[in-house]
């Protein structure tokens, strides 16, 4: 019989097989051109992304992207089980091979929806004087502009995303010129050096402990399913995250109680990555919370010492966000506040808004999803927040809040999970594998997410009779029910009780300024140092 070692690498080495077939998927729909995956990029000859333009039927585009899915999901459930079981590989390498593949799906045409052509449009508005927040693409369409007529699904809207993507997207525009193909390419590159900056910063962080690093490198650079719906899809979430996760590193390496000067630039970041997508103001929410929550129940008789770097966190992001609020003006705000009453055909909400509508009229529906959204998201957060290690440092704070928001808000996408992902890279395996499951759960929901939006586009898509089922079936039907059984098991599991990790008793760094309860069976944080002379158990963080 093999030993248990034995098994984990075979399983570790089948993961990594499965994860290169995902890959090789996603890059032959991707190279393959357009089709009803890949919409057409308008553009000179010659010009990047590249393809061979097959354009493949609807059974191999839709095919090969499931099978990419199907193999993603089956490849990191059995290389993170192997890593459990003690098999290793190098980090560097896989990280590596991650950054490569990134690079090689932003070569290929994107895919999977028709969001770039949307981005590129923006882009062009600021680029030739317009407003990007009330100028819809139709409206610069009408004004025969070439790059405005390529957009599809979101022709109607004006754009939702922050001053700092719309100026990204405006230098790709002037980059581009009318050519989309160009302009397209232009706009991946930054989003690969966002998703390498991320990369790189979960690398740096995990640095001091080789069986962690490797999780971050599956968890976020090699995973497959981000490499699909987040990097091949080409979307602007990517640029947002790299800030969230900068201004957790920043604060992750102090020592003791944070300096202001640390606060404040942990603050901007947040401030930058809220110019690019609103939703990262939960990384603020969260440093916030865990400054507050690290000094124990005894925070109100040291206000005296948590205000000023508190003050500082807060005073980094008004400047950066108010700055960008300043620039988008109310324009802006109105455009978030408007997508926030959005329900997604995928979502659980889209259901129960149905339903409501039977009894209520008019907008009220929306507005009770909305209002029930919140709640769940604020319980959902004190659930996750209770339920993982005490005393937890700033990233497990902060993964609780956007796990809550993940699960419980009405609009859902699968590459919103990346956010998710990359939180989750940097929490300790602990108190009893709730951690373990988490990461089930959300691999769950991608994945489901994933399936639900084969493809993610509407505008000139037929598909064919044999693939008709796809969207009642999938996206109306099975990924709802998977998003809210993940969603009543996240709960259910943080609410039972737990027996206490079996890897030994690992202490979290102290904080002299701030004492806190200094509880056992916590981990240091990702990018947090172990005290002299203690290391963390064996196996603790495998």
């Amino acid at each position: 019989m093999r030993s248990r070692p034995g098994r984990a690498a075979a399983a570790g080495r089948a993961g990594l097989i499965a994860i290169g077939v995902s890959v090789a998927c996603t890059f032959a729909v991707a190279v393959a051109g357009p089709s009803v995956m890949e919409p057409v990029l308008p553009g000179r000859p010659g010009q990047p992304p590249w393809s061979f333009g097959l354009h493949p039927s609807p059974y191999l585009a839709v095919g090969l992207t499931a099978a990419g899915l199907a193999a993603g999901t089956l490849g990191l459930v059995l290389v993170l089980r192997a890593i459990r079981g003690g098999w290793s590989v190098p980090a560097r390498a896989v990280l590596v091979a991650g950054l490569l593949a990134a690079t090689a799906m932003t070569l290929v045409p994107p895919f999977g929806s028709s969001d770039h052509l949307s981005y590129a449009a923006y882009g062009r508005m600021l680029v030739t004087g317009h407003n990007p927040y009330t100028t819809t693409p139709a409206q610069l369409a009408a004004l025969g502009d070439p790059v405005a007529r390529a957009v599809q699904d979101w022709s109607g809207s004006a754009s939702v995303y922050g001053p700092l993507a719309t100026a990204i997207q405006a230098l790709a525009s002037l980059a581009g010129g009318t050519s989309v193909r160009l302009t397209v390419f232009v706009l991946g590159l930054a989003n690969l050096a966002a998703f390498a900056g991320t990369a790189l910063l979960l690398h740096w962080m995990t640095r001091d402990r080789p069986a962690w690093q490797l999780r971050a490198a599956l968890l976020w650079a090699a995973n497959p399913l981000l490499l699909q719906v987040l990097v091949a899809g080409a979307h602007v979430d990517g640029l947002a995250i790299v800030f969230g996760v900068a201004a957790v590193a920043v604060m992750s390496r102090a020592r003791g109680e944070p300096s202001v000067r640390r606060t404040v630039l942990a603050g901007a970041l947040v401030g930058l990555g809220f110019a690019v997508k609103v939703t990262i103001a939960l990384v603020g929410l969260g440093l916030a919370l865990a400054m507050v929550l690290r000094a124990g129940r005894g925070w109100r008789r040291q206000w005296a010492q948590l205000w000023p770097p508190l003050a500082g966190l807060a005073a980094g992001f008004a400047v950066t966000a108010g700055t960008a609020v300043a620039i988008g003006g109310s324009a802006m705000l109105r455009q978030s506040s408007q997508a926030s009453d959005m329900v997604s055909i995928g979502s659980p909400w889209r259901v129960i808004r149905t339903i409501i509508h039977l009894a209520v009229t008019g907008s009220a529906a929306t507005d009770i999803v909305k209002a029930g959204a919140v709640a769940l998201a604020v319980l959902l957060a004190v659930l996750l927040i209770r339920g993982l290690p005490p005393g937890s440092g700033y990233a497990t704070v902060t993964f609780a809040l956007v796990l809550a928001w993940l699960f419980a808000w009405p609009y859902v996408l699968p590459w919103y999970d990346a956010f998710g992902w990359a939180l989750l890279a940097l929490v300790p395996l602990a108190s009893g594998g709730v951690v373990e499951v988490l990461g089930w759960l959300l691999l769950a929901r991608t994945a489901a997410l994933g399936f639900g939006y084969l493809p993610a586009r509407q505008a000139d898509v037929t598909l064919s009779a044999g693939l008709g089922w796809l969207q009642p079936v999938i996206r109306h039907g099975v990924t709802p029910a998977v998003l809210a059984v993940a969603t009543a098991w996240l709960v259910i599991l943080m609410v039972r009780p737990r027996r206490p990790t079996s890897a030994g008793p690992v202490r979290e760094d102290p904080l002299p300024a701030l004492p806190s309860r200094a509880p056992p069976c916590v981990l240091p944080e990702a990018g947090q140092k172990a005290p002299p002379g203690e290391a963390p158990a064996r196996g603790a963080i495998s």
